[in-house]
């Protein structure tokens, strides 16, 4: 970082010292180490990791790792290779640590980690098992709810108190899985999950505008409160911060909840609204600390929302709700952070949004653009190439992108590629303190 306050470099680099900690390597220095079925196996070719916290990190620490080093992260994923092979119900790690599955998380977001890595390039393993893996996790009927949500197309939250946020998290994993098949050239394994991916719309319930529990008969649960979070079938958030999760379709997502105007009036809404004392009597990890209005972010499912302005007619808010989210929930000291960090997934949100892009779906290639918090920062890249970052007439104010440059020439669009990015070069922002309309 170039320019920065001792403030602001105090909370870069312990933001990039808090990514790097987990997962963490776990195996002797002859490679050996205990596996999930408690025999001693070997890491042939890769270190070995644990320390999975996949519902966190699959959003944006895992996409880090796949700039700035790709090798550790495909470490990881053979480190997760490893464990299907060892694990008695053939499934891929949703939360494990030091050969054990806790079984705590809801999805399986390991497949949205290597699809994550394959579609970047970033795969040193076999890539159709990997898919095979994938697969057999997604198919695991007698799993958290996958039998019913292959059956009905959701997760009814009569039988399983969380149906609805799980219904929208293995929607993202079917999709995932869907981009991984297209790679690959697997069609009918994309035909079949690109399908399966849709079924976020079977939890979206138009006469309330909200993502809502369903019962096993079809109906939608009569008792709904879309700020509580108990009892309506998510879990860590309500239905305000999940009818958002679908961070891979935003344009759909926009058509299902009425248009821009609304969808954008949704947003406004949700970063502006007072929650009532009542609503941290129930809420699992997070104070008024870690919330901005309504948005929730100190907790991971709300952590793409502010880029979906970029989707909208006012793309610009993005920009100023960003850098508002920056100076709001990241601070030097000791309640720096608005919410448990979960192994990094707080810092990796910080050092991209930092930066001036996001991976707002992990499984693609492209970044969203934001507003840098940095003057400048060059990313030297394992593959010998530096790409640097400069914010020009960046300040407190000037929180507005004018223009963009990539390596001398506009970039007129509010996004940019992983290969743009590994091939080096220079992005250049122009702020200004007014955005443009």
């Amino acid at each position: 970082m170039i320019g920065a306050s001792e403030d602001e470099k105090v909370n870069f680099y312990t933001a990039m010292y808090h990514a790097f900690i987990n997962p963490t390597i776990y195996m002797d220095e002859d490679y050996n180490y205990k596996g999930l079925d408690q025999n001693v196996h070997v890491a042939n070719g890769f270190t070995n990791y644990t320390t999975f916290s996949l519902w966190d990190t699959y959003r944006a620490l895992h996409p880090l790792f796949n700039i700035i080093q790709p090798k550790r992260n495909g470490d990881m994923i053979q480190s997760m290779l490893a464990h299907y092979d060892q694990s008695t119900l053939h499934m891929l790690p949703v939360w494990s640590n030091s050969a054990n599955e806790n079984w705590c998380m809801s999805g399986y977001h390991s497949v949205a980690v290597i699809a994550d890595a394959l579609i970047k390039g970033n795969a040193p393993f076999n890539v159709n098992k990997a898919l095979d893996a994938c697969i057999a996790t997604a198919t695991h009927k007698s799993y958290d709810g996958i039998g019913a949500y292959m059956d009905k197309g959701y997760i009814p939250v009569d039988k399983n108190g969380t149906g609805a946020s799980t219904t929208l998290e293995y929607a993202y994993d079917d999709w995932a899985i869907a981009q991984m098949a297209k790679k690959l050239n697997r069609m009918d394994v994309y035909n079949d999950f690109i399908k399966r991916s849709a079924n976020y719309k079977n939890v979206f319930d138009p006469t309330v505008g909200f993502m809502r529990g369903r019962l096993s008969d079809g109906s939608f649960k009569k008792e709904f409160d879309p700020l509580s979070t108990s009892g309506q079938g998510f879990i860590e958030g309500n239905s305000w911060n999940y009818t958002l999760f679908v961070p891979r379709d935003p344009g759909s997502l926009i058509q299902l909840m009425g248009g821009k105007k609304k969808f954008t009036h949704y947003l406004d809404t949700l970063f502006t609204m007072h929650l009532p004392d009542k609503f941290f009597e129930e809420t699992e990890d997070i104070t008024r600390d870690g919330i901005i209005g309504g948005y929730v972010h100190g907790n991971e499912p709300s952590h793409h929302v502010v880029y979906l302005y970029n989707w909208t007619d006012e793309p610009w808010k993005t920009q100023q709700t960003v850098r508002m989210i920056l100076k709001n929930q990241y601070h030097t000291g000791p309640a720096g952070l608005g919410g448990n960090d979960d192994t990094g997934q707080m810092s990796a949100w910080y050092i991209f949004s930092e930066m001036g892009f996001y991976p707002e779906a992990p499984g693609s290639d492209v970044y969203q653009i934001g507003s840098p918090g940095v003057k400048a920062a060059a990313l030297h890249l394992e593959n010998g190439n530096t790409f640097s970052i400069e914010a020009i007439n960046q300040s407190d104010k000037n929180v507005y992108v004018k223009k963009i440059e990539l390596n001398g020439k506009p970039l007129n669009r509010l996004s940019i590629t992983h290969d743009e990015i590994m091939n080096g070069g220079k992005l250049i922002f122009y702020m200004s303190p007014k955005h443009g309309k």
